[in-house]
């Protein structure tokens, strides 16, 4: 998505990134990084008896996964400019593949070579199902003239 200069977006332009499965491997990795071992992550018996019934991925790990499936060309983005409204409206489990929607909402000139570009991201599993919503903004270069 974020692979051409600022001036190059419309308003309306949507993108799907690939898929993703989201193991058990990868929940004990983020928890071992983060230092993040609540039960409802690791502990298979616990999560049993959840409201979830099972084991859950971590909100901010399949953010993370969101953003490396995200196609981002170095060149042109300067940085993150921020996430508004997020939310986590559904569950990932162990096995579930996730991948992420967005659309262009605003574009914003900042008059300094870059502009902001501001994407509905929606964070889909398998199903269809909507795991994370939020508001993303990029910091994005204008073509060099």
């Amino acid at each position: 998505m974020y692979d051409k200069y600022f001036e190059n977006y419309e308003i309306g332009e949507r993108w799907k990134s690939r898929g993703r499965t989201i193991t058990e491997t990868d929940i004990v990795m983020f928890s071992s990084l983060t230092g993040d071992f609540y039960p409802l992550h690791t502990d298979i018996e616990y999560a049993k008896n959840s409201f979830f019934k099972q084991r859950i991925a971590h909100g901010m790990l399949v953010l993370s996964f969101a953003v490396g499936l995200t196609k981002m060309d170095p060149d042109i983005v300067v940085a993150n400019y921020g996430i508004d409204k997020l939310r986590f409206i559904h569950p990932v489990f162990i096995n579930d593949t996730i991948h992420v929607e967005l659309e262009v909402i605003d574009l914003m000139d900042k008059d300094n070579g870059t502009g902001v570009v501001t994407v509905k991201q929606t964070v889909l599993k398998q199903t269809g199902e909507p795991c994370i919503i939020g508001i993303s903004k990029a910091l994005i270069n204008k073509e060099k003239q």
